[in-house]
């Protein structure tokens, strides 16, 4: 496997997030509502969420649901994982900053457009 989350499958992306979060397939299905072997079926790629379990998966394991399904977007962020340390944090921060940045505009000129400006 490659380190792009891209080239990871759903199932790899799903299993990947799980751990970050500290959860066993067992407790994540149950949070999900649903059995231990749907859970499996999902990170072993033999079936996939629909999608409103996707969103709740993705909400549960504090990722997007892009990144779950195409690897595109921040990945999880294990805090005992050995690639988790404040440089790492810092970058994914400054990212995250930046497209805030760039939403707030957005709503800045829709905001002035609505109101005839």
């Amino acid at each position: 496997m490659s380190n792009n989350s891209s080239d990871y499958t759903l199932g790899e992306r799903i299993c990947k997030a799980r751990d970050a979060s500290g959860l066993s397939t067992a407790q994540l299905a149950r949070r999900l509502g649903i059995k231990t072997a749907t859970m499996q079926s999902w990170e072993s790629d033999r079936s996939e969420p629909r999608s409103n379990k996707l969103v709740l998966l993705a909400g549960v394991l504090n990722v997007s649901p892009t990144w779950l399904l195409v690897g595109r977007g921040t990945p999880p962020i294990s805090e005992d994982a050995p690639g988790a340390d404040l440089d790492s944090m810092r970058v994914a921060l400054d990212r995250i900053q930046k497209q805030a940045q760039t939403l707030a505009d957005e709503i800045g000129v829709l905001q002035d457009r609505i109101n005839g400006e």
